[in-house]
């Protein structure tokens, strides 16, 4: 598979983590592999006649928007296939889908069940531009004109930016007790707006920040990598890894079919 990556533009980035092109073009008819959580929101934008993926044994014959919350999927991608993904900030995509996050978590939709015509008309106009560089400058003005220019939740954007400043390792007490806030409160405010609970978001960030460690520090043996990421036992880093990957660190570090 071949990835392009592409600007943002300045309106655009305090909401949209990375846009590129993802083109099927090997030699094989299908590429099989497992995309890992990282609490984000993606649409995929279809620009050809193929179906733009399998997922989890379902085909997607037009564009989607994956909430990939707490679980991997697993994609196969036919040869020719061509779309550009549009990756946004956790606690970000209700500016774009106004919906209830939490009602979403964990499902691939029909872009069209959530834009409606609009999502036709996009795919045809992409289909009559033959380069990349055209088709990403008009999807973000398609993204520009979905922009729901409403604030962000003070309380919720403190929480995702003091688990990014922490890597993953901030507490929840630490979090409620910053706030005066209940955990259910919060969590509550998590699900409308992230997709997930605080519990499960920190969860899941610290393992995001984890598969870091384990391309950055490939040297590190996988107890070093527990043991840096804030794992409190190596049984806790296993569970976690099973529940996020399928599969034990180790597997992970030498598999050529797991994306992260």
């Amino acid at each position: 598979m071949r990835l392009q990556f592409y600007d943002i533009i300045p309106s655009l980035q305090p909401y949209i983590k990375l846009i590129c092109s993802m083109d099927c073009d090997g030699e094989t008819d299908r590429q099989h592999i497992r995309v890992l959580p990282d609490a984000c929101v993606e649409l995929f934008v279809n620009y050809t006649n193929s179906p733009v993926a399998i997922i989890d044994n379902e085909q997607h014959k037009r564009s989607i928007v994956t909430f990939r919350m707490s679980r991997p999927m697993d994609v196969q991608m036919r040869k020719g296939t061509g779309c550009l993904a549009i990756c946004f900030y956790p606690g970000i995509a209700h500016h774009f889908f106004p919906l209830p996050m939490h009602a979403l978590s964990d499902l691939n939709v029909s872009l069209s069940d959530l834009w409606n015509d609009m999502a036709a008309e996009i795919e045809e106009k992409l289909a009559g531009i033959c380069n990349d560089e055209g088709r990403v400058n008009l999807v973000q003005k398609y993204l520009l004109q979905q922009l729901i220019l409403d604030k962000q939740d003070p309380q919720v954007a403190y929480c995702l930016n003091q688990v990014q400043l922490s890597r993953g390792l901030i507490t929840l007490s630490k979090l409620t007790n910053d706030l005066g806030l209940s955990q259910r409160h919060l969590s509550r405010k998590f699900q409308q707006y992230v997709g997930l609970s605080t519990k499960e978001y920190l969860r899941v960030s610290r393992f995001i920040y984890s598969l870091d460690h384990l391309k950055k520090y490939p040297a590190l043996s996988l107890t070093e990598v527990a043991h840096e990421s804030g794992y409190y036992d190596q049984a806790h880093f296993n569970r976690d890894y099973k529940a996020y990957t399928g599969h034990s660190p180790g597997q992970v570090v030498h598999s050529q079919h797991i994306l992260y």
